[in-house]
């Protein structure tokens, strides 16, 4: 009795512990910005664990690191900030010393601003032991640019936030942020953020003869679907294996083929073009109500291409993508939610070098005239993943986008997304959430293409804690796992064996699965005929039975983002 009494008293102190975090713990800021200001804004959190984060008290604070020279400067509206003067090496710049607290998130925020043209400048945190890259922006002269990112401290101790760039450019400061989380409370933002992106309170009013509430009507809830895409790539294996079959479609909603879509493996000898396999993939996805993402119309990786397709001339390279296009997007046109464009076109650039640096720009607007309907993605890697990649640091990102919506015939009338791939090896979270924040300021879906996780011991932690980071996050509007399988070995993470039994990974898709649905449940309406829930996006079968007339009606019911709160059912 003593040791059932202390286990109650530990659980209360516990859950009374977490509603208590929940409701104490600090708001993220999710704002951000995608334009170049001409003056920075307010630091988030008052700049956090930064001291004098606006330089209104001039350099205080702040030294100068890499044997640079540094001077406080002012606009002419009375704004102040630091500037890093005469720079000759890359780490040159203005410096604070913080004190970091192990296993803890900080999320990182500056505005930044260069001399002359632009310049790729990166944030950098010295640890006794290491350089952490924290974000990176493409920071111009005469306007600020803003620098969201973060780390996790795995240790406590001492640490010098710094800036770097290649370029011999003076590098203006302003407005710096450095704020600590502990997990708890960025879980609880996590739960917040479902709450409001993810879910959606309603009410359901049973009425009778003559449009009459019925209280105590009985009211059974069951989640038929999800309405979030949750997906896996699928190779062809799933055509011959039953069990394969079973496993994906009892699990996931969405797909994008894993290579038997692409280019060389449709023509791999020119003129002689084969779609048995994608289209029998297709034809077993529809069959399944799965959708499909189209990928890819084209590669930009010189690596990627067949050798055939090398070594065309300038005019035969025109007429062949051409070609390619009008093939792959006439069969499939109507029949795929999305297109991978030009994959992978921030890190290469083997038709613009071809074709100029509008070539891809171009592509997207052909897609488009050829499927209004479908979205047309970028796609690329390390934008979440490496903080220190500069090519795809958010703001280059969205740099390329612009480019492409600007591009005569898009606008506006192109339904442009954003695909960022997800190949991680250890996350930084803090940096995913911080630059997720600054792509949705493109007011476009954004999804995350083909997540794995590089293998070792920590895999499918890491996979959880990136799943939870952009399920979350409002901005994500679908996600897809780069797993497909192949019995000899997946591209590099598997969520089975060849029995299609889950490994470690598939545990952790299947709870989230779980976790992120709403349970089959009975409940009673009140005195005035209203049954109240909260539900996870998602497509609904809605039993209610009259308490006295013996009578039942089945009710379907969507839940999204767009979808009322109230809903009248007549039994």
């Amino acid at each position: 009795m003593e040791r059932a009494s202390l286990f109650f008293l530990v659980a209360w102190v516990a859950l009374s512990s977490a509603a208590r975090m929940a409701q104490s713990s600090l708001p993220y800021d999710y704002s951000s910005s995608s334009e170049c200001l001409p003056e920075p804004m307010e630091p988030h959190y008052s700049g956090g664990i930064i001291r004098n984060a606006d330089f209104s008290a001039g350099l205080e604070g702040w030294t100068a690191f890499g044997y640079s020279s540094v001077a406080a400067g002012a606009s002419a509206a009375g704004n102040r900030y630091a500037v890093t003067l005469n720079r000759t090496w890359p780490h040159q710049s203005v410096s604070q010393k913080v004190q970091l607290q192990n296993d803890t998130h900080y999320t990182l925020s500056a505005w930044l601003q260069v001399s002359d043209g632009s310049a790729d400048v990166r944030a950098v945190v010295k640890t006794n032991d290491d350089f952490i890259h924290a974000g990176g922006v493409e920071a111009r002269s005469g306007c600020w640019s803003i620098l969201k990112g973060g780390l996790t401290a795995a240790d406590s101790g001492p640490a010098e936030l710094y800036f770097e760039s290649n370029a011999t450019v003076d590098i203006w400061l302003d407005n710096v942020s450095l704020q600590p989380f502990s997990r708890e409370e960025w879980s609880a933002h996590h739960e917040a953020s479902i709450k409001k992106a993810r879910k959606k309170k309603v009410r359901l009013l049973a009425r009778g003869a003559g449009g009459k509430p019925v209280p105590g009507a009985k009211v059974r809830v069951e989640h038929v679907r999800s309405g979030f895409p949750l997906g896996s790539a699928m190779s062809a294996e799933i055509l011959s294996n039953r069990a394969y079959q079973r496993w994906f479609t009892s699990r996931f909603t969405v797909t994008t083929f894993e290579n038997e879509m692409k280019w060389y493996s449709t023509e791999r000898i020119p003129g002689h073009e084969d779609y048995s396999v994608p289209d029998a993939m297709l034809r077993f996805a529809k069959s399944h109500g799965i959708a499909v993402r189209g990928h890819n119309i084209f590669w930009d990786d010189p690596s990627t291409q067949m050798s055939w397709v090398k070594a065309l001339s300038g005019d035969q390279l025109q007429r062949a993508t051409a070609r390619r296009m009008k093939s792959v997007m006439s069969r499939y046109a109507g029949q795929v939610i999305a297109w991978d464009v030009v994959n992978e076109n921030l890190h290469f650039n083997f038709f613009e070098g071809k074709f100029g640096s509008e070539a891809s720009a171009a592509y997207y607007r052909r897609a488009h005239e050829m499927d209004a309907g479908a979205l047309m993605f970028m796609n690329d890697y390390n934008t979440l993943e490496q903080p220190g990649d500069v090519k795809v640091a958010p703001s280059k990102y969205l740099g390329k986008l612009l480019q492409i919506k600007d591009f005569p015939g898009n606008g506006n009338a192109t339904r442009m997304a954003i695909g960022l791939e997800g190949h991680f090896t250890v996350p930084n979270i803090p940096y995913i959430r911080a630059a997720l924040d600054t792509m949705s300021k493109a007011g476009v879906p954004i999804w995350l293409t083909e997540i794995d996780v590089a293998p070792g011991h920590n895999q499918a932690r890491h996979l959880e804690e990136v799943l939870r980071e952009v399920y979350a996050h409002p901005a994500v509007h679908g996600i897809i796992l780069w797993t497909a399988w192949h019995p000899e070995k997946c591209y590099v993470m598997c969520l089975t064996d060849n029995g299609f039994r889950n490994l470690p990974t598939g545990d952790v898709v299947d709870k989230l699965i779980g976790e992120w649905s709403t349970r089959s449940h009975v409940g009673m309406a009140d005195a005035k005929g209203y049954y109240e829930a909260e539900l996870f996006h998602g497509d609904y079968k809605v039993t209610v039975s009259h308490p006295a007339a013996n009578s039942t009606v089945v009710h379907r019911l969507s839940v999204d983002r767009e979808s009322g709160t109230e809903y009248t059912i007549h039994v």
